[in-house]
């Protein structure tokens, strides 16, 4: 009896370890996906002109509207502009009171819409 407990127990892990190496094989066998490269859409990038009142931000040169967010949020980090309590709302200062349309503080949801208003 001892043989033939000590061939199954053989026959079993053989079992194992072919279906292991089939799995193993399936996933050696399926090429990884090819991540599609995306292309920045071209109104993103097209530069804008800004207005008097954001230049005294972001500078006077035509800028995409990408690059345009990205200096104003440089400018509130850099002046520590964002609200201590509630970190969505963005306080003015004398600068940014002009752009947000004599706003004391809006939401940072509301700041595409003021720039949108302040560029051409």
């Amino acid at each position: 009896m001892a043989k033939t407990a000590k061939k199954s127990a053989k026959k079993a892990a053989k079992k194992t370890a072919k279906k292991a190496a089939k799995k193993t094989a399936k996933k050696a066998a399926k090429a990884p996906k090819k991540k599609s490269a995306r292309k920045p859409n071209a109104a993103f990038m097209a530069p804008l002109t800004v207005s008097d009142n954001l230049a005294a931000v972001v500078g006077n040169k035509p800028l995409p509207r990408t690059q345009i967010i990205k200096k104003i949020w440089d400018y509130i980090k850099k002046n520590g502009l964002q609200d201590k309590k509630n970190r969505r709302m963005i306080n003015a200062d004398d600068k940014l009171k002009v752009v947000f349309g004599g706003k004391g503080q809006i939401s940072m949801f509301e700041l595409a819409k003021v720039v949108n208003k302040n560029v051409k």
